[in-house]
């Protein structure tokens, strides 16, 4: 078939004395025939540009494959009296969760297995299945997870009898993905939290295990639009701490677990651009706080006095600290310094960093662990590295490796290079660029490169592994990635010089890297890609207009294209939660600066790069109609015959397809596609 033209309908927009002309606004409407049709006939297309290159997709989707264990199990993390973990089979899409009653991990070995959610099990006679939020009661009889059948936010809460293996007719629909319920410590009550009608949670909720919904207790609204809402208990179990939270400012509410019936207890009303975290360690409450500390600093309370703090450690402007970890006897503490994540155990007023041998990793704590605990379990990897989980003695502080994530199949770590290089911005600043490649790759000149960035909401691009990188890197190809400004790889201001007003340091910062990148002769201009999701696919959709000559090929997933007219629809979800992060178009200045680098509204008559493009026709985060709208818009005006493609799934959301088959199958597909354009 020929290439789709879409068909046109002229719709404008002013605002500011300023007109913009939407031809393809007509694709939002889901419920248009026509526009279903449309997307499926992009699919069609897709399917034929791509059919040339089954025999190169079903190569790597195959090398994928063959690097799948015929066994992968999690290391047990102690909950009270049982240890609770998940493993993996081979031929199976979905993981199993478990559970082993055991005195110590020495006795693991001997205890008997007792599964209490294998999602195969859930998933058949559906094409996608998400399994998200699992909490267990205090005394361990009841499971309440949240599940999910259409990739969009909104969950539907059960509640597993793990002595009878039979659901409770306590079923909550409309629950957010995440952080979103909890247990009293009775297990007679639940806390969950509501969406709204734009998939915006808002309200908190207290359900008595038993009743009907309709008596269910509403605790907590958050009236303000451009706030989340979420709940999570303390490492203690003691308390349940609700959390307001825009980008820049928090609000924490805390109800005693203990008390349920009790109304939440305000620990500090919210100012603008204050955020802090609370946590909960035997007589104390520690507070994570960014007031007068822009990297944050950590403080301690009474439990009856929150006003009257006191310094845990002095405050370094060096060091960028994110989470608290309390255990009975010590408290722990992740966050960053020199550009890469780190775990600090406090002793004393100081801060005791966990030291690694490789230059370039990144290193957490496992989530859930039990409060009493004697052990802390770390996770560690690299690029090199699969992810290892350690085990700390609390006490001595001793470390042991107890579990290597196996590679199936031929890897030599020897074989491979991970390497930090740093690329001058235009205005003096150094970007780190971390590289990681075969050592023959750039044996007979430039290399054909990958480079992924994401660059927003501080989220940081770290290194981890992945077998399923090796049969690309196997093809000599070097896999990339910039952190540019707008994560916080390098502190918080590493952030704000990325977001708002100063959100174009993030694609010029992408630019800059891959001119680096192209001058030190490790690639050329013919064999290097771009490569981003979601606000990553904003990075390099902007890149595209504004350098699209530095790429052959260009790569955005679920992109967030069409910035100025989403931040202007406050009926779509999540809008007004990103006015802090992009800014409100309803201001002037916001509005001008958004549209100057808006990839939608700056596309012109000119040549780009290969595109590949993808997008979920049920995502509540980035609307389908916006890259279906830009890719029009590209087929409309671009004056090249590079190959322009659009796959939307249809029936799933913002992270794609559910099992890990399918998702392998997807990530071949798209680097069979650059791979092919490299001329691979």
């Amino acid at each position: 078939m020929n290439k789709l033209i879409a068909k046109q309908m002229p719709h404008t927009f002013e605002l500011h004395g300023d007109v913009r002309h939407d031809e393809y606004y007509w694709m939002k409407d889901k419920s248009n025939p026509e526009v279903i049709d449309y997307l499926k006939q992009e699919n069609m297309y897709y399917d034929e540009v791509m059919k040339p290159w089954e025999g190169l997709t079903t190569e790597l989707y195959e090398a994928m494959i063959a690097r799948i264990p015929v066994s992968e199990s999690q290391v047990p993390v102690q909950k009270g009296p049982y240890f609770y973990y998940y493993r993996s089979e081979k031929e199976k899409q979905y993981p199993i969760f478990a559970r082993k009653r055991a005195e110590s991990r020495e006795a693991l070995a001997f205890s008997e297995e007792e599964i209490t959610i294998d999602e195969n099990a859930l998933a058949k006679g559906d094409d996608y299945l998400s399994i998200t939020v699992q909490r267990y009661t205090k005394d361990h009889r009841y499971i309440a997870y949240l599940e999910n059948r259409d990739g969009t936010d909104s969950y539907t809460l059960y509640v597993k009898d793990l002595h009878t293996g039979k659901l409770l007719e306590d079923t909550i629909p409309n629950v957010y993905i995440y952080s979103s319920v909890e247990w009293s410590n009775c297990g007679q009550y639940i806390f969950y939290v509501r969406l709204n009608e734009l998939q915006r949670p808002y309200q908190v909720w207290r359900h008595e295990i038993g009743t009907k919904n309709t008596s269910d207790v509403l605790l907590f609204e958050e009236s303000n639009v451009t706030f989340n809402l979420f709940i999570n208990k303390s490492k203690s179990t003691r308390f349940i701490f609700i959390v307001s939270q825009s980008t820049t400012t928090s609000e924490v509410q805390i109800i005693d677990a203990d008390t349920p019936l009790l109304p939440p207890q305000l620990f500090q009303a919210r100012r603008e651009g204050i955020e802090y975290d609370v946590e909960h360690w035997e007589d104390e409450l520690l507070l994570l706080t960014n007031e007068n500390a822009l990297n944050f600093t950590l403080l301690r309370c009474s439990l009856n006095n929150f006003s009257q703090r006191t310094t845990v450690v002095p405050y370094d402007e060096e060091r960028f600290i994110e989470n608290i970890y309390p255990f009975k006897h010590h408290v722990y503490v992740t966050g960053r310094e020199n550009g890469l994540e780190q775990v600090w155990r406090i002793e004393g007023d100081s801060l005791i960093q966990l030291k690694w041998e490789e230059d370039i990793y990144s290193v957490s704590l496992v989530p859930d662990q039990d409060y009493e605990a004697s052990e802390v379990l770390v996770q560690y990897e690299s690029f090199l590295t699969p992810k290892t989980t350690i085990r700390i003695d609390i006490e001595s502080g001793e470390k042991e490796v107890l579990q290597v994530a196996p590679v199936t199949g031929e890897y030599d770590r020897n074989h491979y290079v991970q390497q930090q290089v740093w690329a001058t911005a235009a205005d003096g600043i150094s970007v780190p660029i971390l590289l990681h490649y075969k050592k023959t790759a750039l044996e007979n000149g430039p290399a054909p490169l990958i480079l992924n960035a994401y660059g927003s909401y501080g989220y940081s691009s770290d290194p981890f592994f992945s077998a399923y990188r090796l049969p690309v890197l196997d093809k000599g190809v070097i896999i990339a990635t910039a952190q540019v400004r707008g994560g916080s790889e390098l502190g918080r201001i590493w952030y704000f010089d990325g977001k708002m007003q100063k959100k174009r340091n993030s694609f010029t910062d992408f630019i800059d890297a891959a001119n680096y990148l192209i001058d030190q002769g490790i690639t050329t201009t013919e064999l290097i890609a771009a490569r981003g999701g979601s606000a990553g696919g904003l990075l390099v959709g902007a890149v595209a207009n504004m350098a699209g000559d530095r790429f052959k090929v260009i790569v955005p997933e679920v992109p967030f294209v069409d910035i100025v007219t989403t931040m202007l629809d406050d009926s779509i979800p999540l809008t007004t939660l990103e006015w802090d992060e992009w800014g409100n178009p309803q201001n002037e200045d916001d509005y001008y600066y958004m549209k100057s680098y808006s990839p939608y509204d700056n596309v012109e008559a000119k040549p780009y790069p290969h595109m590949y493009i993808t997008t979920g026709l049920n995502d509540p985060r980035v609307g389908y109609w916006e890259p279906a709208k830009w890719v029009a818009r590209l087929r409309e005006l671009k004056t090249d015959d590079n190959t322009l493609v659009l796959k939307t799934n249809m029936g799933a959301g913002h992270f794609g397809a559910s099992g890990r088959f399918n998702q392998l199958r997807e990530l071949a597909e798209g680097y069979s596609f650059i791979l092919s354009k490299f001329g691979i």
